[in-house]
Order: C-alpha cells, then structure tokens, then sequence
C-alpha cells in the first residue's frame, strides 16, 4: 500500500516537474529573445569575414536567425528551439566553435570531480562535529564549532578564495594560483600527470568545502539538539542505557533522517558546477565554461546552460521528497 503511494507520488511530482519545466523553458527563451542583437550581429560579422567566406554578412544573419528561431514569431520560434531541445539538439557554441553538448561532455566531468570531493569531506565534516556540538551544548567547543561554521557561512567565496591563494601559492609557494594543469604537464609520465592535476584542484576543493560546511554543520547540531530532548531520548537513558549507545545508535539515526533529504537534494548539484569557485581557479568546469559564454555572448550554450541548471533543481527537490519519504516510516504520502 505505501509502495503504491509513494508510486503515485513520483508520478505526480513527475508530470508536474515536465509542466513547470516547460514553462522555465519559455522564460529562457523570452529572455534570449529579449538580448541586444548586437550578439548574433557580431557572430555574424566574424563569420562574413573569415577567409574563404563565401556569404555575406547579411546572408550569415539571417541564416543565425533563423537557425536559433530569433527571427519570425516568438510563439513559432519557442515551439521550434523547444522541439530541437528535446532531441538534444542545442546548435553550434559561438565561443567555442563545436557542438553545445560536445562541449557540455568536455567540461562536466571536472565540475563533478570538484563537486563530489568537496560535498564528500562537507559530510565527513559537518556531520561529526555537528552532533559533537549538540553533545557538548554551550561549552567551549560548542562555542568553537560554532564560531568555525559561521565563518564558513559568512565568508565570501572570492574572499576567502584570494586569502588562500595568497597564503598557499604567494607566501609559501605550495600551489599554483590559477589553472588545472603545470605548464610542463605534457612531459610528466600518467601518474605524475594524475597528481598535477590533483595537487591544482586542491585550493579549489578546500575552497569550495569551507563555504558550505557550515550550513550543514549548524542544521546537524539543531537537529541533534532537537533530538536529544525528545521524550524517546529521556526514556532511553532512564532504562539506564549508556551515554554513548544513546547517542549513537537512538539519536545518532534520528537526527540522519533529515540530513537524508538535504543530502538527497543536493546530489544533483554535483553536476552544476561551481561557477564562482571555478571561475577565481581557471578550472574549466562546466560553471567556468559557462562564464565563459555568457560574457563572450554564447547565446545557444547560456540558453543550454540555464535549462541544465532548471533540470538539475527540479530532480534535486523530487529526490529529496523521496529520500524524506523512504528513510522516514512516520511519512505518508498522501
């Protein structure tokens, strides 16, 4: 029976997802419609004058034109970019003169390299020192815990990123500033090659940690704080139970349970790049990439990039219901 809710549930979540997915795909494309068209313009001024060009500048806008659907009708033109999205058909970067989706499978697996390591030590983290923080309420540690998760809240992300360069890579010489590769990467054997590019994603990584773990660090303490003043909890430790199996076994899995959905929906994250953190690092990510474009007047990989992120945002909220909904046996979904 809770099999079939929980079926029927997806379902809905699903076709509502599709629904408001088509909707944030015509806000995309109003927006695009919306830019100058200095844009195309100058795309197709640079084409014109290539060498061996054999169209005129006036044949090359509007041929962009109508390649892109900026031209005629924007109901037409929606209905037309729609229906070449689905099939995954994006067109040609302006910046980077290849396929949109080529360049998207080029850059996307740095960003969830960066993203999986960073969101990994936010959990080995945050989650351990949140319940030590809960455990030893308005101590001295609690108070240190605290101070190092509201720095990590409040710092910004260029701040502290340029702190750490100047301390690692200026004053101490550890690490690059800037980059993914040493410039004499190409003669290093495969495993020096694999540290090269290891030791360049470490200020990344660190960077990228510090500034999310301490909105988790602080929701795991109040949690655990929550927890522990349950009656469950008073219970346990009148039947004389031990500190530590309390702790860890009772409040331990009830304070996980809404750690669960957090994590759950931050799980497709891991795909969306870090732009800031990519961008100050030169690590061309898929968030770095998309700078890139969208400075450089990229319109069909900007436009590809904002329907990625809408994507990713609706699969993170679905799955983080569903987490809710299978680690927690009081839900029920109705």
């Amino acid at each position: 029976m809770r099999d079939n809710k929980l079926l029927k549930f997806i379902v809905k979540r699903l076709l509502l997802s599709v629904v408001i997915l088509f909707f944030v795909a015509m806000i995309i494309y109003g927006i695009m419609r919306c830019m100058p068209t200095s844009f195309v313009e100058e795309m197709a001024r640079q084409r014109a004058t290539r060498p061996g060009s054999n169209l005129s500048y006036q044949d090359w806008l509007d041929r962009l034109n109508a390649v892109y659907h900026l031209d005629g009708n924007p109901v037409t033109g929606f209905f037309g970019w729609l229906s070449q999205a689905i099939r995954g058909n994006f067109g040609d970067s302006w910046a980077y003169n290849i396929p949109v989706t080529e360049k998207f499978g080029q850059v996307i697996g740095y960003s969830f390299a960066l993203g999986a390591v960073s969101f990994i030590l936010q959990l080995v983290i945050a989650i351990p020192l949140g319940i030590l923080a809960a455990k030893k309420q308005y101590s001295k540690t609690d108070y240190a815990i605290s101070v190092f998760a509201l720095l990590g809240i409040s710092l910004p992300t260029f701040f502290l990123a340029t702190l750490l360069k100047w301390v690692f890579s200026i004053k101490l010489g550890w690490f690059d500033l800037f980059g993914m590769v040493d410039r004499m990467h190409q003669s290093m054997t495969p495993i020096e090659q694999f540290f090269d590019i290891v030791k360049h994603f470490v200020l990344p990584t660190v960077t990228l940690t510090l500034v999310s773990v301490g909105s988790m660090m602080r929701y795991t303490r109040t949690n655990m704080l929550e927890v522990l003043n349950s009656d469950f909890i008073r219970t346990a430790r009148a039947k004389g139970l031990s500190e530590k199996r309390v702790i860890n076994y009772h409040a331990f899995r009830n304070t996980l349970i809404p750690i669960v959905t957090i994590v759950g929906g931050s799980l497709p994250g891991l795909f969306s790049g870090a732009q800031i953190t990519e961008t100050l690092f030169q690590i061309e990510g898929i968030g770095y990439t998309s700078y890139q474009a969208m400075i450089k007047g990229d319109i069909p990989f900007s436009m590809f990039y904002m329907l990625f992120i809408a994507i990713l945002t609706l699969l993170g909220t679905l799955l983080a219901d569903i987490m809710y909904a299978v680690v927690d046996p009081r839900v029920r979904v109705n």
